[in-house]
């Protein structure tokens, strides 16, 4: 399963393009999938994300546990990033560590993924209002949130980091034909 292994998405502050707003971010419609898939396969051509590409990007931006999903737009409306919440499933490693430190239920957390900024728009602080959009949908929502992200994408680690985000630990999920791949999981400070 793939869940929120994020490239590096923008980090808070002043756009480094001189003269580029930040972008904005509003729930993701219908009309914005065939976008977002355009913007997936840029990130994925520019960082390897996500690690393998789905054979239905559509789909893939809109798995069964999908609680609700927010876009990152320019000032002219086009789709720039991307982000979802979704439910935890069984093969969520953040959801049950997050339940041993802190002795709640798995099932009490919303899951932060399929988060990405196209390269070009990065550094407009799209990727911290994307995580802030579904940081405040899961609280709203009695939820605590958590995420995972590959161990080496040290970008988005740092991302969460800086944004108060608590490492859990990790964990190995097998993605695949060949070795498992590592996760480092994380809760919403």
């Amino acid at each position: 399963p793939m869940r929120s292994h994020a490239p590096g998405p923008a980090s808070p502050g002043t756009p480094r393009t001189p003269g580029a707003e930040p972008l904005s971010v509003r729930p993701r419609g219908a009309a914005d999938l065939a976008p977002c898939a355009r913007v997936l396969a840029e990130v994925h051509a520019h960082s390897a994300y996500p690690m393998n590409w789905p054979a239905d990007p559509v789909g893939w931006l809109s798995p069964p546990e999908l609680r609700a999903a927010w876009v990152a737009v320019d000032g002219g409306g086009a789709v720039a990033g991307h982000v979802g919440l979704s439910r935890a499933t069984a093969d969520d490693g953040a959801p049950r560590l997050w339940g041993r430190r802190s002795g709640g239920d798995p099932s009490a957390t919303a899951v932060v993924g399929r988060l990405f900024v196209a390269p070009g728009d990065r550094g407009r602080a799209g990727g911290a209002r994307l995580l802030a959009s579904a940081v405040d949908a899961a609280r709203g929502a009695g939820l605590h949130p958590v995420l995972d992200v590959l161990a080496s994408d040290t970008s988005a680690r740092a991302l969460y980091e800086r944004l108060g985000w608590r490492e859990l630990g990790t964990v190995a999920q097998q993605w695949g034909p060949g070795d498992p791949v590592t996760l480092h999981c994380y809760a919403a400070g």
